[in-house]
């Protein structure tokens, strides 16, 4: 049995769609743009699929827009909840409050502090936040310290 592959003529397709034959006039087509840049890069003009390719190629991907919310303060916030760590909130006016952070919201942390009432210190009220046992050691000065007495003049030999 012959079978003859059936084919339909692109010519005529073309004749319906409105485009110019293949011995059509050059003035009608698009210009084919070059695979590479000037700097040797590829060109993403000629791939629609690439992620930075230009709006008017109808790019089926396009860059996705980074996450509103990371989650991150979320995460801190439930660590430092679950292991009950002491904190130190410094209040944009400097004044430090230490204790618990025992739940958060959107707008405000709740502190359970040690000898003092419980506080609700609004977010936009926070300059920053750290671990109690992360907070700087005051050093005293020497001239603080007792007055230690001077240690005797030693000779030391010298070796050639």
């Amino acid at each position: 049995m012959n079978r003859k592959l059936i084919r339909p003529n692109l010519s005529e397709l073309k004749d319906k769609l409105g485009l110019p034959a293949k011995g059509g006039s050059a003035e009608a087509m698009t210009p084919v743009p070059p695979a590479l840049t000037a700097s040797g890069e590829p060109n993403p003009a000629t791939n629609p699929a690439a992620p930075t390719a230009p709006q008017g190629l109808g790019s089926p991907r396009r860059k996705i827009a980074p996450p509103e919310q990371t989650n991150a303060e979320s995460f801190y916030y439930l660590k430092q909840m679950q292991s009950k760590t002491p904190m130190v909130i410094v209040l944009q006016d400097d004044e430090k409050v230490r204790g618990v952070i025992e739940w958060y919201d959107k707008h405000c942390l709740k502190i359970n502090r040690v000898k003092e009432p419980n506080v609700l210190v609004p977010k936009h009220n926070i300059k920053y936040i750290y671990k109690q046992e992360e907070e700087p050691r005051i050093r005293r000065s020497r001239a603080a310290k007792k007055e230690e007495p001077a240690p005797a003049d030693v000779e030391v030999p010298v070796f050639d």
